[in-house]
């Protein structure tokens, strides 16, 4: 199969291949992390909750950026596109990073089947990598603890 070549064309594909939007688990998640070979190497700060997840993650993204810092921050659902899900330094990533990002998603997930969200949480997971940041800022989705983003282990998980 000829992969996207375009953030539209993977967003597409995404969107047609998954007949579920959520789908509870983590074990498909945690396999495809496996096979990308790419390790936790930096501090995470999952931020889960009903209310104030999106404050709480912009507070500590500027706390974070003023310190210094280089900050990954990934929340949902996105506004106008889907480059705000994804952003490093306080800038949303780049379509080229995101379709690379998929890509090395697609070919680490073999046959293991992923929703939307899932191959986002992992393309997110490699745009940061790739970017050698210095911390990394989750917000959990509808999934609760089931939700894709906690396959990696946080260092500190904040409630709201």
């Amino acid at each position: 199969m000829q992969l996207p070549e375009t953030l539209e064309g993977w967003l597409g594909l995404l969107e047609a291949r998954h007949g579920q939007a959520i789908q509870l688990g983590l074990d498909r998640v945690r396999t495809v992390r496996d096979a990308l070979g790419l390790p936790q190497i930096c501090p995470v700060f999952t931020i889960g909750g009903t209310n104030g997840k999106g404050s709480t993650c912009a507070l500590l993204e500027a706390v974070l950026l003023a310190a210094g810092y280089r900050v990954g921050l990934y929340t949902s659902p996105h506004l106008l596109k889907y480059n705000e899900r994804v952003r490093i330094d306080g800038r949303d990533v780049s379509d080229e990073a995101l379709v690379a990002a998929f890509a090395e998603v697609e070919r680490a997930r073999g046959e293991v089947p992923l929703t939307y969200f899932e191959h986002g949480t992992l393309a997110a997971w490699v745009a940061f990598c790739r970017a050698e940041g210095d911390t990394l800022l989750p917000e959990v989705g509808l999934g609760g603890r089931l939700d894709a983003v906690n396959v990696f282990e946080p260092d500190c998980a904040i409630v709201t």
